[in-house]
């Protein structure tokens, strides 16, 4: 599709977000077992070395940047985006520049801060923290989409908005080779 066509495809509606979101996070799985978990279980178990939690987290944002801005910049389209058919554009349907798929990361990730700070208030436990993190991640970052008050075919959410980007949802028809 040209990026005219591109820019005047309607925004993914919130269940699709969700969708995709959920489906983006078993990918993730994925990439964070094959980078971080058999690396670090590699020097756990021959070196009895543990990285501090602040390095791990440090890792873990710049594996999963390196992932999303590959994809982004590639196609438009992570994995679980292409199988929703979701495709990110930049200004007018262009192709996003790297720059401004770090940006849209960045973004993308703010959600992290509200988290950082219920777990300092409320001391929550492990898996208390993964629950939180799980539906913060899933249902309310997307549901920043109803603070844009343009029309709901229109709509983007927070990260898009500050990132210049946009999320438009491709037609069935539409065979998408990235």
């Amino acid at each position: 599709m040209t990026p005219a066509e591109l820019n005047v495809l309607p925004s993914p509606h919130f269940w699709r977000r969700v969708s995709c979101s959920l489906y983006e996070q078993l990918v993730l799985l994925g990439v964070i077992a094959f980078t971080f978990l058999l690396p670090n279980l590699g020097l756990g178990i021959l070196f009895n070395i543990s990285l501090p939690s602040w390095l791990t987290f440090i890792y873990l944002y710049a594996v999963l940047a390196m992932y999303f801005v590959w994809y982004w910049t590639k196609s438009g389209q992570t994995l679980a985006m292409q199988t929703w058919r979701i495709r990110m554009i930049g200004q007018n349907g262009y192709k996003l520049t790297k720059r401004q798929a770090l940006w849209r990361y960045v973004f993308g990730s703010l959600w992290i801060m509200p988290c950082v700070l219920l777990q300092f208030i409320f001391h929550l436990e492990k898996w208390q923290i993964i629950e939180m993190l799980f539906t913060v991640a899933l249902f309310l970052w997307p549901l920043s989409i109803y603070l844009d008050r343009r029309i709901p075919i229109e709509r983007q959410g927070v990260p898009d908005r500050f990132a210049g980007t946009r999320l438009v949802e491709l037609p069935k028809n539409l065979v998408t080779l990235a």
